[in-house]
């Protein structure tokens, strides 16, 4: 039997060769171990059997697993093509795959690097680093005052392990050394053995020597002395002097003052903390004694801990080793009392004669005026170029000619300051003031404020012929000082603070326009100016503008709109007047500025101009249906029946629109004659049977003249000739609830939702029905089925919190009504009656505003804020929002609408439909 492949003899028995006595070791090396690991492994799977652990042999792979390195990599050639010839055409197309592969990679680099950035950034921006996220606090390190970071606390660890940790370790337990027992044991003890020199026992002679003893009681001896002597010296004087013993005054009040503020200052502070930064700023300035803040701090620091005396020693130092520091001389001069600062002032200026500051602050230690007006001089001698000098210098003057005489010389000193010029150009007479204007100019070219003074003084001397401003501008251009647009607006405004209404329309005039190009949206551009400073209360700078807007854009009616309603908020009524003049003769064909013209001259009584502009209003938009209808209100609302009649009888022929029809049918109702605008009505709908409003006028005929089938039949005619309009469906349901068919009434409804799907106002007037026929139970379930197809109707919602939920859930269905439906006057409205029945008055009141502020045509709201201000209001809040609803006029509202639009009340004006419409309200 032949041996198997690879056997070893001996290898068993760990053999490994043969040793001869001459051999100094084995014949042969014997395998490694990895070869030995190797072998067996590969006997045991010829025999089909695990390989043996004896010598570590790893267990056998997985046969799924490539256990084969070489097919891991594909650029690996060490297996399939191992032994084939490399050759010169392989090269060859290793270099076109090659080429081909960095061409695909240029043509991809620069989409790829965009990709790459851009997950990059969405990356560092969905994961930023702790540096990122800290930026911004970082950034707002630099307005942090030093006195913020003295208060900064210690940072202390208090977490929990920790803090378990330490209060585990206070209360461990040690043994004590006997020598500590001792010790205390003979510290208490008594012995009569008297020492040498007679004054103590041996006992306290070694504690006093080795100061291991605490004596608390010298110690709070010592604080009493203390006390006493910073007592005495309150009483006696100020601080320094007493302790220097050269006190000549006694000033008790000033000191204990001082005194007052440098204990609470110290008090503020924790000893601890004064002593760490004592020390820290003591190696600053040993270390960098040039550097006066240091000093300052150390000063200020000492003063902080309430040693004044100390403070003034450090910043003394400070100033022998930074002799030419402002800082540091300012800081002495505020820590010391006058006679010392003046000293030290004094030595100040000696080392810093440019020093403007200091001039300053020596002349404020100075308490006569011919004591300041000496120092100010000897500062203008050291330093003429000093503008600030100069304004203290002229402002210690009493008389106005000789301050006229130092800013003259002042101006001749410094030409370059704008400041002086105008300064003296105030103090001189209006003619002297026009030519040191003009001397200004020349020596300053680039100053704007020269010639917005200039144009002041021609406003006030009444010179308005010279535009001043247009001179400014071509100046300021050619030598490129032009401020920009917003920067002039700025400027006009200020004029018009200061009452010089001509000079700020002519910067608006002048500079309005500077800079932008055709291309640019110019009218956009000024209109949003004009809207900002209406919002600042700039209103004749607003003027200003809208006039320049209209000057480029006369055609423009909303520009003109825009004016007028400035005018009516915030002008005149003949400027109001006059502007609107000018836009029906720049706009002809707006019915718009004629019916807005038309309507100020009625309001202010002017019937007889009203009708003037009326009938220009004809001849320039002849068959225009609103001047038609603006002058049958003119007439109707006036009594002139007949006028009027005529009028809409010439409107159906010359502007027959169904609007026209529709107001001739309303004003014979408002009149009574029913047949008449029943046989109207009837004409009309021959001409538009798609007039919803003609068909629910015949309606409401038949159903006043309590002709129920017929006014059913006009009903049902009308929805199927117009079934997308809900007051008709509304009108035909109401009619059937009316005559007591309650199942007709939900059958139209039903209908009506069919044809118009996703309609709050025909599911509200669902679940009214089952209410009032008190049918709850559905009223609920139809509630439900709305508000998953209308969730965002607040209608809707007000229905279902005031009559389908208990007064107790009120509250909480209103929270969770405002977060499906963010803006919604009628929630707001319900939320504020809420509040009402609560008594919590100053909120509901505050739900009314916002429900006001939101939707201002809707009349319910007015009329509920009104009859919550009746109960709760004063009158002068009533009468507030009396006008506010009159200049809102409101068009809209559930209930304002069915009183409004009622014939009885057409002639009555907002303030009587407001209290109809209250006291048609009810709080239930």
């Amino acid at each position: 039997m032949p041996a198997p492949e690879n056997y070893v003899a001996g290898l068993g028995r760990g053999a490994t060769g043969f040793t001869t006595r001459s051999d100094l070791g084995p014949a042969r090396e014997g395998p490694s171990e990895d070869q030995m690991k190797e072998l067996l492994a590969k006997r045991a799977q010829q025999l089909g059997a695990a390989p043996p652990t004896a010598y570590g042999a790893t267990e056998k792979k997985e046969e799924n697993d490539d256990d084969d390195e070489r097919f891991q990599d594909p650029e690996n050639e060490v297996g399939l093509f191992a032994n084939g010839a490399y050759d010169r055409d392989d090269d060859e197309a290793d270099r076109i795959y090659q080429e081909v592969d960095e061409r695909m990679d240029r043509r991809r680099k620069i989409r790829r690097e965009a990709r790459e950035r851009q997950e990059r950034e969405d990356y560092e921006r969905n994961n930023p680093k702790i540096q990122q996220q800290f930026a911004d606090l970082k950034r707002s390190l630099a307005s942090v005052s030093d006195e913020d970071w003295q208060n900064i606390p210690e940072v202390g660890d208090l977490t929990g392990k920790n803090r378990r940790t330490k209060q585990n370790l206070r209360q461990r337990f040690y043994a004590v050394p006997d020598s500590v027992i001792a010790g205390a044991r003979d510290s208490t003890q008594l012995d009569t053995k008297v020492n040498d020199d007679g004054v103590q026992t041996e006992g306290s002679s070694a504690d006093a020597v080795d100061g291991t003893m605490t004596n608390f009681a010298d110690i709070g001896k010592a604080r009493d002395k203390v006390l006493q002597v910073r007592l005495d010296q309150a009483a006696q004087g100020s601080g320094t002097d007493a302790e220097a013993g050269s006190a000549t005054n006694i000033d008790p009040k000033g000191y204990l003052t001082s005194l007052t503020k440098s204990e609470i200052k110290a008090g503020e502070v924790e000893v601890g903390d004064i002593k760490r930064v004592r020390v820290l700023l003591e190696s600053v300035i040993k270390t960098n004694p040039k550097h006066a803040p240091g000093w300052i701090a150390a000063a200020r620091l000492e003063e902080v801990a309430g040693k004044i005396v100390a403070a003034r020693n450090v910043i003394a130092r400070g100033c022998e080793f930074c002799p030419k520091s402002e800082d540091a001389w300012l800081e002495n001069i505020r820590l010391n009392d006058n006679h010392n600062a003046k000293i030290i002032a004094a030595n100040a200026i000696k080392n810093n004669d440019r020093s403007t500051r200091l001039w300053i602050e020596a002349m404020k230690l100075e308490n006569d005026a011919r004591a300041k007006k000496r120092v100010l001089r000897r500062a203008i001698d050291n330093i003429p170029q000093s503008v600030a000098i100069w304004k203290e210098a002229v402002n210690l003057e009493e008389d106005p000619a000789d301050a006229r005489l130092l800013l003259a010389k002042a101006t001749e000193v410094i030409p370059l300051s704008v400041e002086l010029w105008l300064a003296l150009a105030r103090l001189e007479s209006p003619d002297q003031a026009q030519k040191v204007l003009n001397k200004a100019r020349m020596a300053i070219p680039t100053s704007y404020e020269i010639w917005v003074a200039a144009a002041r003084l021609q406003e006030q001397m009444g010179k308005t012929e010279v535009n001043v401003m247009k001179r400014a501008v071509q100046s300021l251009a050619r030598e490129s000082a032009m401020l920009k647009r917003e920067e002039w607006i700025a400027e006009a405004e200020k004029c018009e603070d200061e009452g010089a209404v001509l000079t700020c329309g002519a910067i608006i005039r002048e500079t309005l326009g500077y800079g932008l190009d055709e291309d640019d949206d110019r009218k956009e551009i000024w209109m949003e100016d004009a809207k900002l400073s209406i919002g600042r209360g700039k209103y004749e700078t607003a003027r200003a503008v809208y006039a320049y807007a209209l000057r480029v854009f006369v055609n423009k009616k909303s520009i003109w709109l825009a004016a007028a309603d400035l005018e009516k908020n915030h002008g005149t009524k003949d400027g109001l007047w006059q502007l609107l003049q000018k836009a029906v003769e720049a706009c002809p064909q707006s019915e718009v500025l004629w019916m807005q013209l038309a309507k100020e001259k009625w309001q202010s009584g002017e019937i007889d101009d009203a009708r003037r502009v009326l009938g220009l209003a004809f001849k320039q938009n002849p068959n225009n249906e609103d001047i038609w209808l603006a002058a049958v209100k003119l007439e109707a609302d006036n009594k002139q029946t007949s006028q009027a009649r005529e009028l809409l009888q010439a409107a159906r022929q010359e502007a027959g629109t169904d609007r026209v029809w529709i107001k001739s049918v309303a004003f014979e109702r408002q009149l009574g004659d029913d047949e008449t605008a029943l046989d109207l009505a009837n004409q009309a709908l021959q001409l538009y049977p798609r007039a919803d409003k003609l068909w629910m006028m015949k309606g409401q005929i038949y159903e006043n003249a309590n002709k129920l089938p017929q006014a059913r039949e006009a009903y049902s005619t009308g929805t199927r000739a117009c079934p997308k309009s809900v007051a008709l469906w509304l009108l035909a349901s109401r009619l059937e609830e009316k005559a007591g068919v309650i199942v007709k009434a939900r059958s139209v409804l039903d209908r009506a939702r069919l044809a118009l799907p996703k309609n709050a106002e025909l599911w509200t007037e669902s679940i009214r029905i089952e209410r009032r026929v008190n049918n709850m139970a559905q009223a609920k379930i139809l509630m439900a089925k709305a508000l998953q197809e209308v969730p965002n109707s607040g209608l809707l919602w007000s229905e279902s919190i005031w009559y389908l939920e208990a007064r107790t859930q009120r509250k909480p269905r209103s929270l969770e009504a405002i977060k499906k439906v963010e803006n919604d006057p009628i929630l707001f409205v319900t939320v504020a009656r809420i509040f009402w029945g609560e008594r919590r008055l100053e909120k509901a009141a505050t739900w009314f505003e916002k429900a006001i502020i939101l939707d201002s045509d809707l009349g319910d709201t007015w009329a509920w804020y009104y009859k919550f201000l009746q109960q709760h209001g004063t009158d002068e809040k009533r009468e507030d929002v009396i006008s506010k609803c009159i200049l809102s006029e409101p068009k809209h509202g559930e209930v304002w609408q069915s009183v409004s639009k009622d014939p009885r009340n057409a002639y009555k004006g907002v303030e009587e439909i407001l209290n109809l419409v209250a006291g048609r309200l009810s709080q239930s």
